[in-house]
């Protein structure tokens, strides 16, 4: 599972910089024809950027309800279990040092 988990996101990080190169070399195609001001690339670019941020904060947010899902269907142990359990472990230790 790690391994397809590792694939999806190496995927994801290179079609994203595809992404970005192939609209860096459309905006200079764009820009050497004269169908773009250096002013209107540079804004379209950015918009383009930005776009792509909020993408990939979708992206990431995707990837973490999913991987939330995935740990509880496997019934892993969260960090708050955890502390329970260890909150539980230390007072039977008291009570067991107590009793003696």
């Amino acid at each position: 599972m790690k391994d397809t988990f590792k694939k999806g996101i190496t995927l994801g990080l290179g079609l994203a910089a595809t992404s970005k190169e192939h609209a860096e070399k459309v905006i200079d195609e764009l820009m050497k024809k004269g169908e773009l001001s250096q002013g209107e690339s540079d804004d379209l670019f950015s918009e383009i950027r930005k776009k792509g941020e909020e993408s990939q904060s979708q992206m990431d947010q995707k990837i973490q309800l999913k991987l939330k899902k995935m740990l509880e269907d496997l019934d892993v142990a969260t960090k708050e279990d955890l502390r329970a359990i260890e909150q539980r472990l230390d007072y039977l230790e008291k009570q067991h040092k107590d009793d003696l």
